[in-house]
């Protein structure tokens, strides 16, 4: 046997043959043209298979998103007590970025699809109400108790999704390029300049007290990015 005869190449896993065998189909043939036994042809595997991974066509589509959902749960259902919750809500969104972010290519052919299939911007916006959903029941539970607390949660989580989503599409129509990341971050700052409570250190000050030789202090975790010292910084200074 030759030690230079290559090995073959793997297979790719069942449930990626089969995203990549629809995306290929809608494509070139269209979404509403593509039958699930087209898929399932081109991957060459039976209708079963399909259905063990995916309930239905529309589920094709968007083979990300359970995953980061129960990866959005799990995140906010580990905080800690002394989490700022309106912080909290924000980095568990951009979990959702991660997931956009690792595959450009497959991230801008999607939305290119769902812009051109009522159905599925349809079946996307009950998956963006999913996520709305996990972050309010989140802040909800942090808000127990406090007046308006209920209707802080829910307008707190609709502002994160739409800030986040603002953001996430004008990378998509970019095709890509830019730093996702860093339109996602801008965008979440104005939700936690408005909704998040700043750290405070020292006696609280009295009328009158205050003047331009007022001092503004600010603790951080060591691991903090410095980004989010300096959001923190110019909302602590706002409110002082």
């Amino acid at each position: 046997m030759s030690s230079s005869s290559a090995a073959p190449a793997a297979k790719p896993p069942m449930r990626e043959a089969l995203v990549a065998a629809a995306f290929r189909l809608f494509l070139e043939r269209g979404y509403e043209q593509t039958t699930v036994d087209d898929i399932v042809a081109l991957a060459g595997v039976g209708r079963r298979s399909f259905f063990r991974y995916f309930p239905s066509k529309e589920d094709v589509v968007f083979p990300d998103h359970e995953g980061c959902l129960a990866d959005m749960t799990a995140f906010l259902a580990a905080s800690a007590e002394d989490d700022e919750p309106v912080r909290r809500v924000c980095d568990a969104a951009r979990l959702v970025l991660g997931m956009y972010a690792e595959n450009p290519t497959f991230s801008v052919q999607r939305y290119r699809l769902t812009k051109r299939v009522p159905g599925l911007r349809a079946y996307e916006l009950s998956v963006v109400w999913r996520y709305e959903r996990a972050l309010a029941e989140y802040l909800r539970r942090r808000f127990a108790g406090r007046p308006d607390g209920t209707l802080r949660a829910d307008v707190v989580a609709a502002a994160v999704v739409a800030a986040h989503n603002n953001a996430l599409r004008s990378w998509l129509r970019s095709d890509g390029r830019g730093d996702a990341g860093a339109e996602v971050d801008h965008a979440l700052a104005h939700v936690q300049a408005a909704f998040a409570q700043p750290v405070r250190v020292g006696p609280a000050a009295r009328p009158g007290d205050e003047g331009p030789d007022d001092v503004v202090v600010l603790v951080a975790r060591r691991a903090t990015p410095l980004w989010r010292v300096v959001q923190e910084f110019e909302a602590l200074a706002g409110h002082a």
